[in-house]
């Protein structure tokens, strides 16, 4: 893992400087992240850079994983399509299955931070222990939940009321609460193995271990086998493009513990590919960081068309490689694609499509979006950033006393 001063180079050393001198005031306390995945996701892939990070500055922070069945991850991954909206039977089974295992993790979670960060909503019922700890409570949404399925919002209100604060990604994202709300966009790690710099050879060698010829341009979209990634649909946009401009189609991504609908996905997309020679459907295991680097700087451009979207870190990482990117205008996307200066945003599979035309068939355009949506990303989502905005979240927690006596 890469050092603090490893990062002075990117963003600067008084950058550094103060991360240190804000962590100086929290010292003594104890961070414990709660989530439901190890693997698989942004959420998880932001914790295990972030953790060793704070502890390096002497923040101490904990990562626990909260444990349940097929049947618990069934009924919240209906939540999850639910609060971004999509349309989605939520019956009282739903809840059920649900507050069954909230009630197995409750049992054998140990609580131990000062400050207690509670990610997404399959966690979040161990709010109800609040009153037996007396310590600080952050509800961290990574879910774009400016429609939400009213049903499941007011059931998951009668526990958000009861934390302290609640973290968006977005101002646009978040729903009025009686609660304090934050907002702190995710972050990528520029020196993991998913985004530092590696040589051509590397690239070569993935390309070849993955069987994919440099013969043509590669449209690449990475993502997890997800209906509202819409890899189906990139499929068809491709097929579009294929009319006029010949490339491939990588289409790469892994599934997630807490996602019993990946692998389903997954088949839905082979059978639309249809074992197209130039569609390769990549099935990534988890921890292939250094694969999916290698195969985003292989791209002449990269594609995220989600129906919904919380963030959609795979673009942070596509424009950190100063790659184009064709991106829908969802959920955090638009934050980090400006349209015709760091990307191109589309509406519509027949739009990705005609993006997708402009930047094939003009190099130079693509190539100045790409140097455009680096910068952008430097200055914006890198993990430093991240890093200083949740350690001023911690310290407005600890501090809000002492405001309201002032």
């Amino acid at each position: 893992m890469p050092s603090l001063s490893d990062y002075g180079p990117i963003v600067g050393t008084q950058t550094l400087e103060e991360l240190r001198l804000l962590a100086g005031q929290l010292q003594g306390k104890m961070i414990q992240h709660v989530n439901s995945t190890a693997v698989g996701g942004g959420v998880a892939e932001i914790l295990h850079r972030l953790i060793p990070l704070f502890k390096e500055i002497g923040v101490e922070s904990c990562w626990e994983v909260i444990k349940g069945g097929e049947r618990f991850f069934w009924a919240t991954k209906k939540f999850h399509n639910a609060l971004h909206g999509s349309p989605e039977e939520i019956t009282p089974e739903v809840f059920d299955v649900y507050l069954q295992g909230a009630g197995e993790y409750l049992k054998e979670m140990p609580l131990k931070g000062d400050i207690l960060f509670i990610h997404d909503p399959q966690p979040i019922v161990l709010v109800e222990k609040k009153k037996e700890t007396g310590r600080k409570w952050i509800w961290r949404c990574h879910i774009d939940v400016s429609n939400p399925h009213p049903e499941v919002w007011n059931f998951l209100r009668r526990y958000i009321d009861q934390y302290d604060a609640s973290v968006f990604s977005s101002p646009a994202f978040s729903q009025p609460l009686p609660i304090r709300q934050f907002m702190v966009a995710p972050s990528i790690d520029p020196l993991s193995e998913k985004n530092r710099e590696i040589p051509e050879e590397t690239i070569t060698e993935v390309l070849r271990k993955y069987e994919i010829p440099r013969d043509l341009p590669i449209v690449t979209q990475i993502s997890r086998f997800d209906r509202l990634k819409d890899p189906v649909g990139v499929i068809k946009a491709f097929r579009m493009v294929q009319k006029t401009s010949r490339c491939r189609l990588v289409l790469g991504g892994g599934t997630a513990t807490d996602d019993p609908e990946s692998n389903q996905v997954l088949e839905e997309v082979r059978q639309e590919a249809d074992k197209d020679p130039l569609i390769h459907v990549l099935l990534i295991p988890s921890g292939s960081d250094l694969e999916i680097n290698a195969l985003q700087r292989a791209s002449a451009v990269v594609l995220q068309k989600s129906l919904k979207e919380g963030f959609g870190l795979t673009v942070t990482e596509a424009l950190w490689k100063a790659k184009p990117v064709v991106a829908s205008a969802a959920g955090g996307i638009p934050l980090q694609v400006a349209h015709k200066y760091s990307g191109l945003l589309c509406h519509s599979i027949e739009g990705a499509a005609y993006a997708l035309k402009q930047l094939l068939h003009n190099p130079g355009y693509a190539k100045r979006l790409g140097e455009n949506g680096r910068e952008h990303v430097r200055q914006n989502f890198l993990l430093t950033r991240h890093l200083r905005e949740y350690l001023l979240l911690f310290l407005s927690l600890e501090h809000t006393e002492d405001l309201i006596r002032l």
